[in-house]
C-alpha cells in the first residue's frame, strides 16, 4: 500500500509528514524552506510509493481563508499540473499550530528545542495528516 503525505505550507518553511505504508499511523517526516519543497516532493515520490498529498488548508478560525491561501493555491494547482498521478486535497488545517505548540510543552523539551520553529512545522503537518486520517475512518 502507498503512504500518504502531508504538508503544512508556509511562506519560510514547510512541514511535512507521512503515515506508515497501511496508512495507520502519521509521523513527522521534515521540514524543508519552502522554496526547496517541490524539488524534495520529486525526490521524495520518486523513492517512496505516495497515494496522496494532503495539504492543509489555512483557515481563519471563523472558517474565512487566510491570506495564506494564495500561495498554498499557487503551490497546489502548479503541482496537479505537472504530477496529475499523484493527487493533493485539501484539508483544514485550523487550530494546527496551536495544538502543535501544546504538544510540544507536553513533551518536556526544554526551552532551546521549544523554540526551534522547524519542530512546530512538522508536528502540525503530522496532526493534520493524523487528523485526515481519523476523518476517513469515520
Amino acid at each position: 500500500m502507498a503512504r500518504i503525505l502531508s504538508i503544512d505550507y508556509g511562506k519560510k518553511r514547510t512541514g511535512l509528514a507521512v503515515t506508515d505504508p497501511l496508512q495507520i499511523i502519521a509521523g513527522g517526516l521534515t521540514t524543508v524552506a519552502t522554496h526547496t519543497l517541490f524539488d524534495f516532493l520529486k525526490d521524495y515520490i520518486s523513492k517512496e510509493s505516495v497515494e496522496l498529498i494532503v495539504v492543509g488548508e489555512p483557515k481563519q478560525t471563523n472558517g474565512m481563508p487566510s491570506e495564506n491561501l494564495a500561495r498554498v493555491m499557487h503551490f497546489v494547482n502548479r503541482w496537479r499540473k505537472l504530477y496529475p498521478n499523484v493527487p493533493m486535497q485539501l484539508y483544514d488545517e485550523r487550530y494546527t499550530s496551536v495544538l502543535a505548540h501544546q504538544t510540544i510543552l507536553d513533551s518536556g523539551l526544554r526551552k532551546k528545542a521549544r523554540q526551534k520553529k522547524a519542530l512546530v512545522d512538522e508536528i502540525s503537518a503530522t496532526i493534520i495528516l493524523q487528523s485526515y486520517l481519523e476523518s476517513k475512518r469515520k
